[in-house]
């Protein structure tokens, strides 16, 4: 019975606290900001949403999501009032550094967050190969 109590306990915390990387850590974060019925929410999940953990954006900035209405996540302060979803918030120290309001699609986005990134933290791209053409 007691095994069954810690168990129970275990399983309630984890769904009171949702397992996403601590704002405590230096790492930078990518918040995006959404809502249900957000058809343009609904396009980067489709879009982007599978390949971003796999990119070397997505792993120097890991992706959590915070509900328009719920405001930001705990630890987690935003500089202004998001207005626009999706809104994708770039934190550091969980203080906002910039932000991307509104998905322009899938070219504009990846250039876009490349330039966020390198424009407010210190993440470097690799260098393409050139490929030899005969």
């Amino acid at each position: 019975m007691m095994n069954a109590l810690k168990a129970f306990a275990l399983t309630a915390t984890l769904l009171v606290h949702p397992a996403w990387p601590s704002t405590a850590q230096a790492e930078p974060l990518l918040v995006m900001v959404e809502q249900p019925g957000c058809i343009y929410c609904e396009r980067w999940d489709a879009e982007i949403g599978p390949a971003y953990p796999k990119t070397e954006e997505g792993k120097f900035a890991p992706l959590i999501r915070a509900d328009l209405r719920q405001g930001p996540p705990e630890g987690i302060t935003y500089a202004r009032r998001v207005l626009f979803t999706p809104t994708f918030i770039l934190i550091d120290d969980g203080q906002e550094k910039a932000r991307i309001e509104g998905y322009p699609g899938e070219d504009f986005f990846w250039p876009l967050l490349t330039k966020l990134l390198l424009d407010n933290t210190n993440f470097a791209t690799v260098p393409e190969t050139e490929t030899v053409r005969n």
